[in-house]
């Protein structure tokens, strides 16, 4: 009898995995408190791995983001300040060379022959996008509101109240493709698992003269995942989240988890505000942009339960109407 393929050999999926899942709030998050927790949030791209899945996986930033303006900001009278879409291709790299290293241990202590690669990205936004300008996106550590409000005094940051305290607050403009989608499909496709649109990705736009330029935002990860999968032709998006999955009247003691969701049931949950504009809401809003577009089913999990929602076992899945 013929052994049966693995159930994910030769289908893609793309992974979306939460800078918090790397800084948990509360922490004060050394390099050496990442790396561990980086070791253990890639237990489920490994499984994946094994079960002959083609992978990009794509990481927030959100709160090293925040770490890195705050460094640049108190070293503005000793060296020029980089920008902000800058700044985003440097959290790219160091965090995915965590996750490249980290992931590249793993795959060898589980037998599993994979190359790992990180590969620096650039996500398309358009320029006119009202959200281009307008500072929405909560980054960085929760602050209380008496230092949040000294530092937008004294550095001019915009700040706002987010979670359990106080954030600053950055543009986040909706992205629209990934530039270097044509590298990562044919990485992919060669058995490469990819790292990309590390933080959402460096946004830009189309100069009609000096052609690709910078824009000084971040992008939402989930929405960059989103696009990428798109990009790639993705079977599958797995969003993972520090929540079972996707739930009606979350916080209350009536809360209810969601194990399936149509495309139609998702959008209205939306449309009623159930899912909060900014937690589980841009993870649904993806997830049902996704399906909308052609992929086959989304999936939202608790980070340790990856695999499982993939087989149906463990979240939330949405799928087409």
């Amino acid at each position: 009898m013929m052994a049966r393929a693995p159930e994910g050999a030769g289908h893609t999926i793309v992974v979306a995995l939460g800078g918090n899942a790397l800084l948990p709030a509360g922490e004060r998050g050394d390099i050496h408190q990442q790396f561990a927790h980086t070791r253990k949030s890639l237990e489920p791209i490994v499984a994946l791995a094994g079960e002959g899945w083609k992978i990009a996986v794509v990481h927030g930033n959100g709160p090293q983001i925040g770490d890195e303006l705050f460094r640049n900001e108190l070293a503005r009278r000793e060296l020029p300040p980089l920008p902000l879409g800058v700044l985003v291709a440097a959290t790219a790299g160091w965090i995915g060379y965590m996750i490249q290293q980290s992931l590249q241990n793993a795959l060898e202590r589980a037998g599993v022959a994979r190359d790992v690669v990180t590969v620096i990205t650039q996500v398309l936004v358009d320029p006119e996008d009202p959200a281009t300008r307008e500072p929405s996106k909560p980054i960085g550590r929760v602050l209380s509101a008496q230092k949040a409000r000294l530092l937008a005094q004294e550095l001019g940051w915009k700040v706002g109240p987010a979670q359990s305290g106080w954030r600053q607050l950055v543009p986040s403009p909706r992205p629209i493709a990934v530039v270097e989608r044509e590298q990562i499909r044919r990485l992919i496709d060669g058995g490469t698992i990819v790292i990309a649109a590390g933080g959402g990705g460096t946004p830009a736009y189309r100069d009609p003269v000096l052609r690709l330029e910078g824009v000084d935002a971040v992008v939402d990860k989930d929405r960059a995942a989103e696009v990428l999968a798109h990009d790639l032709r993705a079977e599958a998006l797995l969003i993972l989240t520090n929540v079972e999955g996707v739930y009606r009247g979350y916080g209350t003691e009536h809360a209810e988890l969601l194990r399936e969701l149509t495309a139609a049931e998702a959008e209205t949950l939306l449309d009623a505000g159930e899912l909060g504009r900014g937690s589980m809401g841009p993870k649904v809003e993806a997830a049902l942009d996704f399906v909308r577009g052609g992929g086959r089913r989304a999936h939202i999990a608790r980070l340790d339960h990856g695999l499982a929602a993939v087989k149906g076992d463990a979240g939330t899945v949405i799928t087409a109407d």
